[in-house]
């Protein structure tokens, strides 16, 4: 795989840009891209162009730093650091619900592959909150617990939840927090199964493999990448190359590579087989806060996209074959 730069937009925003996310293709339109920024409001951007769909999407106090599609197409929902999550229609922008979650914002959420749950990093509280998408009530708050002998992180009250992801069968979620631990649970028995170790400072992002429930990728300010099975507990590989804090991960839909932004200003490309980065970007001027790359499915797609955004308020777009 490699990677082509097909588009950049400058001051695709007012501010920075800090959450991506690819909404999925429906049978009227193609899949959107959907971008976040600190200017309070929401945009998207059509696949191939990156030309702009609509007005922007409003509805949050303070800067959007988080992002989320459901698999159908249809729904998303954006979070801010007001401490409220809107959920909305993406062709008409109506607001479906409003979910709120003290004490502090909400950095990652991620819809489960049968979008029935809405998963959130809940912050200072310490837990992952899962909300029932078909009555959007809170169904679940998984606790995190500290592991032994660890040292409480820099909220003073334990764990600080900044990451989420769901396994591709839906049956574990992992979320990485503050101090570097990271945790995985049991859905279906909202259980607490283990922790794994390796990272010592933030987790803010991690991916799954979509091609195996095992697989879970790891993105931190340690610069490094790391690559676990998460059902045995053990790392299965480090990769490192940046050269500054790992802000953001994504899994290639093939599962053969994952892409990382770094506060460092690059896009990285990484090959699992041979685990080492096989490519580097350096279309932005500022930390890379989000890579996604764009799910499969919808007519007329040929080749696949990788979208990146920054602190710079720009959007970069690249195909990969």
């Amino acid at each position: 795989m490699k990677l082509a730069g097909l588009k950049s937009v400058e001051n695709a925003h007012d501010e920075s840009i800090w959450a991506a996310s690819w909404i999925p293709a429906t049978n009227e339109r193609p899949a959107l891209l959907l971008t976040g920024s600190l200017d309070e409001t929401l945009r998207l951007w059509r696949p191939d162009e990156l030309a702009r769909v609509g007005a922007p999407l409003k509805g949050h106090s303070l800067g959007v730093v988080a992002v989320a599609a459901h698999p159908s197409g249809a729904v998303a929902a954006s979070s801010s650091m007001d401490s409220f999550i809107r959920v909305f229609e993406v062709d008409s922008n109506a607001s479906i619900a409003t979910l709120e979650s003290p004490p502090s914002e909400i950095w990652s959420m991620r819809f489960d592959p049968k979008g029935t749950m809405l998963a959130v990093a809940a912050g200072g509280s310490g837990s992952i909150k899962l909300w029932d998408t078909s009555t959007w009530e809170l169904v679940a708050t998984l606790a995190v617990p500290q592991p032994e002998g660890a040292r409480p992180d820099k909220t003073g009250s334990g764990k600080f939840i900044l990451s989420v992801a769901w396994s591709p069968d839906g049956k574990r979620l992992a979320c990485g927090s503050m101090d570097g631990t990271i945790a995985v649970f049991d859905v279906a028995r909202a259980k607490f199964l283990h922790h794994l170790e390796g990272h010592n400072m933030p987790v803010r992002s991690m991916v799954f493999s979509p091609v195996d429930p095992r697989v879970l990728f790891t993105a931190c300010d340690d610069t490094n990448i790391h690559m676990y099975d998460a059902e045995g507990k053990n790392m299965a590989g480090a990769m490192s190359g940046h050269t500054s804090w790992v802000l953001s991960v994504d899994a290639s839909p093939d599962g053969a590579a994952i892409a990382t932004g770094s506060s460092d200003r690059t896009v990285k490309l990484w090959d699992i087989s041979m685990r080492s980065a096989v490519q580097t970007m350096a279309n932005h001027s500022d930390a890379v806060w989000g890579v996604a790359f764009r799910p499969p499915g919808g007519t007329g797609v040929r080749v696949g996209r990788l979208a990146s955004v920054s602190d710079d308020k720009s959007i970069s777009l690249y195909d990969y074959s």
